[in-house]
C-alpha cells in the first residue's frame, strides 16, 4: 500500500493553547477548559487531542467532519467528540470581514471523571454517553439550553463551575435525541462486563480485518453458540455480525482513503474485502457516496487550501 503523502490528523496540546486565540490561560481553570473563538482562526484545522470536546456552533454554516463522517453543520450544531477523534468545521458561508464567535467549546480529561465515578456512583450515569463519544455524537434540541450552561461555566469558579458542568452532563446524559457520527455504532453500555466482552471481539476484529472469519469462529473465541452469539451481539451493537464487519471494514478505508495516496483497489483487499465491486457496494451502501467521491469530499476537512505535506 502507498502510504506516500500522509494527511494525518494534527495532535493538539497545551503548547499551541494560546489564550489569544480563545483558550482560557493556564492556571485559570481546573479539570475542564473553555474555548471560545470565531471564523476565520488557526484553530480550525483538521485535528484531534486527548480531551473530551463539546462543540456549539453559533454562527455560520459549513462542512463538519469527525472521523469518517462528513455533513453540514448550521447554528445550533452541538457535537461530543471522544478523545483523539479527529475533526473539524468549515464554515462556507463568511461575511468578508468574518464573525467574531463561532465556537464555544468545553473540553475535559477522561481520567478525573473515571476516577471520581470509582467513589461517587452517581458519576457513572455519564459513562455510557463517554463511550458513544469514541464515535461523535450529535444531539439535537439541546443547543440554547447547552449555550446558557456554557456560559455559566465560563463565568463561574472552582465547585461551583464543576457543579454547573455536571449539571450539563447530567442534560446531555438525558437527552434521547441524538445520533451517532461514525461508521461503526455501539449502543449498549448498561452493563460493564457487556461492555468488555463487545470490546474484546471488536478489537480482535479490527486487528484482523484483513483476513477471513465467520460468526461461529468469533463466538467459539467466546464460548456460546452462533445464536446466543448472534443474539448477544446485536442487541450490544444494534447491528448483525456480518453488517458490523462491513461497517468496520468500511471505516478503516475510510481512514486509508483520507490519509493516503492508496490505490482504491488496494484498500479494498486491505480491508478484507474479496473483491471491488463487492468493496463498492457496501462503501455506498453505508457512506451513501463512492470511495472515489469520499476521497475527493474529504479533502475539504483542512479548509480551502490544500496541506503542505
Amino acid at each position: 500500500m502507498s502510504t506516500k503523502s500522509l494527511r494525518s490528523p494534527e495532535l493538539e496540546h497545551d503548547l499551541v493553547r494560546n489564550p489569544q486565540l480563545g483558550y482560557e490561560p493556564e492556571g485559570s481553570f481546573g479539570s475542564l477548559r473553555c474555548l471560545s473563538h470565531g471564523y476565520p482562526n488557526p484553530l480550525v484545522r483538521w485535528h484531534y487531542h486527548e480531551e473530551y470536546e463539546l462543540h456549539l456552533i453559533v454562527q455560520t454554516s459549513g462542512k463538519v467532519f469527525v472521523g469518517d463522517y462528513i455533513g453540514y453543520f448550521e447554528p445550533g450544531h452541538l457535537v461530543l467528540t471522544g478523545p483523539r477523534l479527529p475533526h473539524n468545521w468549515i464554515s462556507t458561508n463568511v461575511p468578508d470581514d468574518g464573525v467574531a464567535l463561532r465556537d464555544m467549546v468545553i473540553q475535559f480529561s477522561d481520567a478525573p471523571l473515571r476516577n471520581a465515578a470509582a467513589q461517587l456512583p452517581e458519576i457513572n450515569e455519564v459513562m455510557p454517553m463517554l463511550e458513544r463519544a469514541r464515535h461523535g455524537i450529535e444531539f439535537f434540541g439541546m443547543s440554547e439550553k447547552v449555550r446558557r450552561r456554557i456560559e455559566s461555566i465560563r463565568s463561574a469558579q472552582g465547585l461551583r463551575r464543576f457543579a454547573e458542568f455536571t449539571d450539563l452532563l447530567c442534560d446531555l446524559t438525558r437527552c434521547a435525541d441524538y445520533r451517532l457520527l461514525s461508521t461503526v455504532q455501539l449502543q449498549s453500555f448498561d452493563d460493564v462486563a457487556t461492555l468488555a466482552q463487545i470490546n474484546t471481539i471488536i478489537n480482535f476484529i479490527t486487528d484482523n480485518l484483513d483476513k477471513q472469519f465467520s460468526l461461529g469462529d468469533i463466538a467459539a473465541r467466546v464460548g456460546q453458540s452462533e445464536h446466543k452469539f448472534s443474539r448477544h451481539f446485536r442487541k450490544a451493537t444494534g447491528n448483525t455480525f456480518t453488517d458490523f464487519v462491513n461497517r468496520l471494514r468500511v471505516n478503516k478505508a475510510c481512514q486509508l482513503l483520507m490519509e493516503s495516496d492508496a490505490y482504491v483497489t488496494n484498500i479494498c483487499y486491505e480491508v478484507g474485502f474479496n473483491n471491488v465491486a463487492n468493496f463498492n457496494r457496501h462503501f455506498l451502501q453505508i457512506k451513501g457516496v463512492t470511495p472515489t467521491v469520499f476521497r475527493r469530499q474529504a479533502e475539504a476537512r483542512f479548509g480551502l487550501a490544500s496541506p503542505a505535506r
